[in-house]
């Protein structure tokens, strides 16, 4: 496994594992997973080398996390531990985002109890409130810091000038938000303001949530209760649409004898050396295809192709709905 340097010094694979569609029940739901094969898979993720593994108090919600703690159990060392925060919660209700310290503070302690771990490696404030001073919330994270219940801070889906703020007041070790071969926004400022800053990037759904693995033709092929059947882009107007970059990212994948899935993780890769994506997986088999693509050397005339058949804004579609828009570069 190739291994890759975020912000302040966090060294990682440079895959990581998106721990998110692990779970078989809660609120957000990809396709049928079981929690034993969500566990084995953790385990052979660990034996190919790779060491970052993402979750998040808000998938479940909470219940993830427990899956994710169990399976490191007793194989801790060396592993990148990544969570974040943002909700205030009532029971397992959200009840609004909340940025506050005192939250933050909730959260770690709550999600350091859930993975059985005594540091998180990596807290990200998992959406940006607006109404707290990013310079408030990261204040409160750095306590964390202080108190040696968290390593490094992270923030996920924040604007360019949050960003710079953000950094003011701590170093900020990685920033993770949506990018993709269908979502290029980032480039127009954002991975910019991170570089400037000597913080790392981390695409969440690198795949396009699984369509650019070129696997779903309609949403005949999702399950009723998959998540993806309220994704505007995966919409019965939106999806022939956008198949085209799948075509794209398809005939590259025949020429290098590849995955698609592959390709589109190359083509971040490519992006620069401090690009880590984190791929949803639950399955064996799709964690080996996805650790193989660090493996896979496009040339020019590959990215050259793989950018015109996916410019910046060209998908058909918002990548969320209305309420998950307003939550994004804030």
């Amino acid at each position: 496994m190739e291994y890759r340097t975020l912000g302040q010094g966090l060294k990682v694979s440079a895959i990581g594992i998106g721990c998110m569609p692990m779970i078989s029940t809660g609120n957000i739901v990809y396709g049928h997973a079981d929690d034993d094969v969500s566990t084995r898979t953790i385990h052979e993720a660990i034996d190919l080398g790779i060491t970052f593994f993402d979750t998040a108090e808000m998938y479940g919600p909470f219940s993830n996390e427990e899956l994710v703690g169990q399976a490191i159990k007793g194989r801790r060392d060396g592993l990148v531990i990544a969570t974040k925060f943002a909700m205030r919660w009532d029971g397992d209700q959200r009840v609004g985002v909340d940025g506050s310290p005192a939250n933050a503070r909730r959260a770690c302690e709550g999600s350091l109890k859930r993975l059985g771990i005594d540091t998180i490696d990596l807290f990200y404030q998992h959406r940006v409130d607006p109404n707290v001073p990013i310079e408030e919330t990261v204040g409160g994270m750095a306590e964390l810091v202080k108190e040696g219940k968290v390593r490094f801070l992270g923030l996920s889906e924040a604007a360019a000038d949050t960003v710079r703020r953000a950094a003011k007041v701590h170093a900020i070790a990685a920033l993770q938000s949506e990018y993709s071969l269908w979502e290029r926004d980032v480039e127009d400022d954002i991975l910019a303001a991170c570089r400037d800053n000597g913080i790392g990037f981390v695409p969440y759904s690198p795949l396009g949530r699984g369509f650019l693995a070129g696997k779903i033709g309609s949403l005949d092929d999702l399950p009723a209760d998959d998540w993806r059947r309220n994704d505007p882009r995966y919409s019965a107007e939106n999806m022939p649409r956008n198949r085209g970059i799948v075509e794209a990212i398809a005939a590259v994948a025949d020429r290098h004898g590849v995955s698609n899935a592959q390709i589109a993780l190359a083509w971040l890769l490519a992006q620069g050396d401090d690009i880590v994506p984190i791929p949803g997986v639950k399955r064996s088999e799709t964690l080996r295809d996805s650790a193989g693509a660090p493996d896979v050397v496009l040339s020019a005339d590959d990215l050259a192709a793989l950018a015109a058949a996916a410019p910046t804004g060209g998908t058909a579609g918002p990548r969320y709905g209305e309420a998950g828009m307003a939550g994004v570069k804030l």
